[in-house]
């Protein structure tokens, strides 16, 4: 069984994939991103897409008779053309959890780096001027501990850092389809959650309801100097009214690891604010995540051959 993985893979990510493809008996193929004559050429006898960022769309799929299945290499499908696939007949399966930790363990990051203002200071001592920052700097930084953390979604990667959070000294809300009664947090409206957090964290899929979620309403909802992470989608975020809210001075600074288009355009005005900290969509991209990620892929392969049902199967 062929596979395609349509990504910039690193080398370690290259020598990963064939080691669980030859565990496997089959075949593992990287095509860059940017390739398209190359991309065209191996989705051709491909049984299997690794998908990972670039959308696939009703073309993708027609270009790959053979192609039997779509695997996300993550959780959100919302890149895939899910009504394409499925007229076409090729199943498509997530693998929700794999990627949880890292995910949190981003947002935690961007928390950080955003209340100590870590996308001033790094550049500042870079050029030698560590010694002599802003004056009122001070003012702009702050702790994660006497602080109120609103998690909007709470999956995996979101109840994984409640706990943490709290045994930082944090409080921690949070707001979805129903309480769960074993997560760390209090479970609040979306309305309440905007009013009492420093910190808003979102942990939810892009879907149609959730689109723009975070407008200019929910933004001006917020409290005075509270913070907003996104480790999750772009478009769950108007960005220009974010921009706005972030210049105005009512939000303290943003972490974001998502973008409304990605990659991100270089003339985003986002990226000129010095409040906000950036990444370019990579918060799930550890080692550890590709070797959860790849044994689940290939244990679909093998399901996949032998007709047993798929895990995590979304088409």
């Amino acid at each position: 069984m062929k596979a395609v993985l349509h990504y910039r893979a690193s080398t370690g990510f290259r020598s990963a994939l064939d080691r669980h493809a030859a565990a496997s008996n089959n075949q593992a193929v990287v095509v860059d991103e940017t390739d398209d004559p190359g991309f065209a050429r191996e989705i051709a006898d491909a049984d299997v897409l690794l998908h990972v960022l670039k959308p696939v769309t009703p073309a993708t799929i027609a270009a790959g008779p053979r192609l039997r299945l779509i695997q996300k290499l993550g959780v959100g499908v919302n890149t895939i053309d899910l009504e394409a696939a499925k007229a076409a007949g090729v199943a498509v399966a997530n693998m929700p959890g794999t990627n949880s930790q890292a995910v949190a363990e981003m947002a935690l990051a961007l928390m950080l780096a955003v209340l100590r203002r870590l996308s001033y200071l790094d550049p500042l001592t870079r050029r030698g001027g560590g010694w002599a920052p802003e004056p009122d700097l001070i003012d702009g930084v702050g702790e994660i501990a006497g602080r109120t953390v609103g998690f909007v979604g709470y999956g995996a990667s979101a109840s994984r850092l409640g706990g943490a959070l709290q045994a930082l000294g944090a409080e921690v809300i949070y707001t979805a389809n129903s309480a769960k009664p074993d997560a760390p947090g209090r479970f609040v409206t979306l309305a309440e959650l905007l009013a009492q957090a420093d910190i808003v964290s979102l942990h939810l899929p892009l879907t149609a309801e959730t689109r723009g979620l975070i407008d200019a309403r929910a933004l001006a909802a917020m409290r005075p100097g509270a913070i907003l992470i996104n480790t999750a989608r772009g478009g769950l975020v108007d960005e220009a009214a974010l921009v706005a809210a972030l210049q105005s001075g009512r939000l303290r600074g943003a972490g974001l690891d998502v973008f409304a288009e990605e990659p991100v355009d270089p003339a985003n005005p986002l990226l000129a604010l010095p409040n906000v900290v950036l990444a370019p969509h990579m918060a799930w991209l550890t080692p550890e995540t590709l070797e959860r990620s790849l044994a689940a892929a290939f244990e679909n392969c093998r399901r996949l051959a032998t007709g047993e049902p798929l895990l995590n199967r979304i088409v």
